[in-house]
């Protein structure tokens, strides 16, 4: 077992946003994080990989308690992408992919450390844009390089907020391809946090659906992509149907 969740809680004050969630994922595995708006998908994965602390639980990787590590030591193992990355300083690609290299650094960028950086590019089809301004590019493009950044952490537990919600029709389909692929080849674990039902299904192996600040499915897609569970927590009308093995959410109109 790669990631282990227990009872993990978190409030805002006197505001709970989601109470003892519970839930693992395996080494090599791709998990959806799935719910509307408000529901806490965001506040979870900042508290997995440290940004936030929860006041109650645990969250074990590969045995190692997360939350008792230190930032260096968690940094290695775990990396989380933001959904906004506009807010950028104006930099070159390469140079933003490079900063994923701060936890083994000493004494400065090593060859080593640049050899990475290119080797992530290549594999995320960055490569191209390795001398660009990182504001010269369009929010899909810019995403993918935030991944690469994140890849070249080389973590064990890679965290994705949104990862395609600024991004056409094909850079969704290319980025989820792209992450699947090193999923399989790295035997990653991935939590993606995603608004797509069907993206999710294409590529994810396991599906958790917060509703109200707790778990309300957590499975695979038989288990938790169902018509009833997406009308319950979505307030929407459905029909599901199953192509090519995949299923595939129908929306009925308002």
């Amino acid at each position: 077992m790669s990631l282990e969740v227990q009872q993990l809680s978190f409030r805002y004050g006197k505001r709970n946003i989601f109470e003892k969630i519970t839930f693992s994922l395996e080494e090599g595995n791709m998990l959806a994080l799935l719910g509307p708006n408000g529901t806490g998908k965001t506040t979870l994965l900042k508290s997995l990989c440290g940004i936030l602390r929860p006041y109650e639980g645990e969250s074990r990787l590969m045995g190692s308690n997360l939350l008792k590590m230190d930032i260096k030591k968690r940094a290695k193992l775990v990396a989380y992408v933001p959904q906004n990355t506009n807010n950028t300083f104006p930099m070159r690609v390469i140079d933003a992919v490079l900063m994923g290299r701060k936890p083994f650094q000493r004494f400065g960028v090593t060859k080593e450390d640049e050899q990475k950086a290119f080797e992530i590019l290549r594999k995320m089809e960055l490569e191209d844009f390795a001398f660009k301004n990182i504001n010269e590019m369009s929010g899909g493009e810019r995403q993918r390089v935030f991944i690469a950044r994140a890849l070249c952490q080389e973590p064990e537990l890679l965290l994705l907020d949104e990862p395609t919600s600024s991004m056409d029709l094909k850079n969704q389909l290319r980025t989820m391809a792209l992450v699947r692929k090193l999923v399989d080849e790295q035997k990653l674990s991935v939590i993606v946090s995603i608004h797509d039902i069907n993206l999710s299904a294409m590529y994810c192996d396991k599906f958790l659906m917060l509703h109200q600040g707790s778990i309300f499915a957590c499975g695979s897609d038989e288990e938790v992509l169902k018509k009833e569970h997406i009308e319950s927590v979505y307030g929407v009308a459905v029909a599901m149907e199953v192509m090519e093995d995949i299923r595939h959410m129908v929306l009925k109109k308002i």
